[in-house]
């Protein structure tokens, strides 16, 4: 390395990303997709010809010395078109499954069984045992050839996909990371955001997906996100876009940024003097932002608890289909974000289990779950409902009802919120009763729930012409001590985002807290406002993009009051500059407008009463409720990797 500057290589292509009318001109094994579709162009990873070719391929590249050598993200077995979901359905592959499966198995066999309705087939984690000793073995192979070639000065770059197309494949992150390993050390492209243009608040998604992949990390790993663009042309994504995308990666305490900006097929650098502009422009905030970074603690906020391994538990709806096998990981992420509560990837007091990754988690750590505070949609309810967990919900939810499907007393519409929730929430930011009404129409699912005696029903789903459906949100306090709220939606994601909403969420999110320890900060002042909280040495950072297209003046609810408050403005491809807060009835508020894909970083230093209930303050998001709720629970047993 010279003045600073270290140069990479990614030779862009292991097993093969797609056929693009290609053809195999090597002789390797193809991939076989779960249909028997079979790739013209794209490699087995037990083919023996392919393994000796990528190890060749990359030992050469290692004596060039360069800083990193990158395995592109098609070293993975989903996606390679045209084959339907991916590859990994082979004949070497079902010869490796014939051992632990007791004899030989065809490909037909194997698809049925794995995606089979009901508990899953043995054959399910056996088939991703094979997948991942086969991989396994490619990345050692290619490790130790680099290591050698390189004299040790090189590493290996994994460029990954989303996690959960990974957990159908069986991915075990460490094992991973460890086989490529060159004296200790690996590097980590996260997958974390959009190729092209996106509204803003596509930014919620970036924000988890940086945090679940830092979860899923070794400590030993290097995280080096990549800005992408594509198709590769300087009209893919904004320079505005750009630059909120790598102040985000940048937030997740980020090692170095990859940029895709230059066109691919334009010939010389100097023909888009325009990308140096954006370059000079961005860097201030980077710098200010990585800095800062620097001293972070970990991140705090409501848990999403995720299992990498939840794709061997699952139960699949359709049988045939290996997308069935995918744990959602993003839905309930967005739901949150777009709100304006914060989430994370580490322990904490407030949970939530969204979908059919329900059926990840035993029923010692589903007990567990449900002795703290913990949000449910209707499909996690539902899954519960059936592994006999109904008592502590405090409904039962018998099932879920399509869009589509006939079911008395008519089709349902919209919730409407509940008497007792009009009597017992604060109404601020809440229109009358009869005047509250939240869109159902567009779920592609309701559960069917029947609360318990003393449960809190605080809406109620109802037909066009306003019959009662059944129960919308409940809440309930179980014999644990735990707080449980179950929605009957069964993709929250996909419920009309407004400001009833939002203010139903954050009382929901305070009463799961319990009364004597509320301590989130919770956002809002404007749509799709989407926080980032971090602990440092100095106290909480809270960081806020503005995923809207329109300016909004973040207001921030903070339970515990603050001490001293600063904030910084980081607007797209400016410096950053000191902001004004307004601080009344403990709520901090900015004292001007965050532009679209803007960056607001506030930091404070906690009262002293941090944990005094809302509801003994006169908060502005205090509760009129009975008091209710303990704080539940020890820490969740921390997941095997895998």
């Amino acid at each position: 390395m010279d003045a600073g500057l270290g140069v990479s290589l990614n030779p862009w292509v292991t097993t093969g990303h797609a056929d693009r009318g290609r053809r195999d001109r090597h002789g390797f094994a193809p991939m076989v997709g779960p249909d028997g579709t079979v790739a013209a162009g794209q490699a087995s990873f037990a083919c023996p010809l392919w393994r000796a070719w990528i190890t060749a391929h990359f030992a050469r590249f290692a004596g060039l010395g360069l800083r990193t050598l990158w395995l592109e993200d098609d070293f993975r077995y989903h996606n390679h078109a045209p084959l339907p979901w991916g590859g990994g359905f082979e004949p070497l592959m079902l010869e490796r499954l014939a051992s632990p499966a007791g004899g030989p198995v065809t490909r037909e066999q194997v698809v049925a069984a794995v995606t089979a309705p009901g508990p899953a087939h043995p054959w399910r984690a056996q088939l991703q045992q094979v997948w991942r000793t086969a991989q396994l073995e490619v990345a050692a192979m290619v490790a130790q050839a680099v290591e050698k070639h390189s004299g040790g000065r090189s590493r290996l770059g994994l460029m990954s996909s989303g996690p959960d197309a990974h957990s159908v494949e069986g991915r075990d992150w460490t094992a991973l990371f460890d086989a490529l390993a060159i004296d200790g050390e690996a590097v980590h492209r996260p997958h974390f955001a959009p190729y092209s243009d996106a509204p803003g608040r596509a930014l919620s998604s970036s924000v988890w997906l940086l945090e679940l992949q830092r979860a899923l990390r070794p400590p030993f790993v290097r995280s080096e996100p990549e800005i992408e663009n594509w198709p590769h042309t300087s009209w893919s994504k904004s320079d505005t876009q750009t630059w909120s995308e790598m102040v985000t990666a940048q937030l997740s305490g980020a090692d170095a940024l990859f940029l895709n900006l230059h066109p691919m097929h334009s010939g010389h650098a100097r023909r888009h003097p325009r990308i140096a502009g954006l370059l000079r422009r961005s860097r201030p905030a980077l710098d200010l932002v990585a800095e800062r970074a620097a001293g972070e603690l970990g991140t705090c906020g409501v848990q999403l608890p995720v299992r990498p391994q939840a794709s061997a538990l699952t139960r699949t709806r359709h049988s045939g289909h290996l997308d069935d096998l995918e744990p959602d990981t993003n839905s309930a992420a967005d739901f949150l974000l777009r709100y304006g509560v914060p989430v994370t990837a580490q322990d904490s007091p407030v949970r939530v289990l969204f979908g059919r990754q329900a059926w990840a988690f035993d029923d010692a750590e589903v007990r567990h779950l449900l002795a703290g505070g913990l949000l449910l949609d209707g499909t996690a309810a539902h899954v519960l409902s059936e592994r006999g967990f109904s008592d502590l919900l405090g409904v039962t939810a018998d099932e879920t009802v399509g869009r589509e499907e006939p079911a008395a007393p008519g089709p349902y519409a919209y919730e409407h919120l509940s008497s007792y929730a009009y009597e017992h929430l604060s109404p601020a930011g809440l229109c009358d009763v009869e005047d509250v009404h939240l869109s159902v129409n567009v779920q592609p699912a309701l559960a069917r729930l029947r609360p318990a005696v003393g449960t809190e029903v605080w809406t109620t789903v109802r037909t066009p012409d306003g019959r009662s459906w059944g129960a919308g949100r409940c809440l309930h306090t179980n014999d644990l001590g735990g707080r449980v709220g179950v929605l009957a939606a069964t993709a929250p994601h996909l419920l009309p985002h407004d400001d009833a909403g939002r203010s139903l969420l954050h009382r929901m999110v305070r009463r799961l807290e319990g009364a004597a320890a509320p301590r989130l900060p919770l956002v809002s002042g404007g749509p799709h406002l989407i926080p980032r909280l971090a602990r440092t040495p100095q106290g909480p950072r809270l960081a806020i993009a503005n995923g809207s297209a329109d300016p909004a003046r973040p207001r921030i609810s903070l339970p515990g009051g603050s001490g001293k408050a600063a904030a910084t403005l980081l607007a797209p491809l400016s410096d950053p500059a000191p902001a004004p807060l307004v601080s009344a009835d403990r709520m901090l508020t900015a004292g001007l407008e965050l532009p679209a894909w803007g960056w607001l970083l506030v930091e404070w230093t906690p009262n002293a009463d941090v944990g005094r209930g809302d509801e003994e303050r006169g908060g502005a998001d205090s509760l009129r409720e009975r008091g209710t709720g303990r704080p539940g629970g020890s820490e969740l047993p921390k997941p095997a990797r895998g």
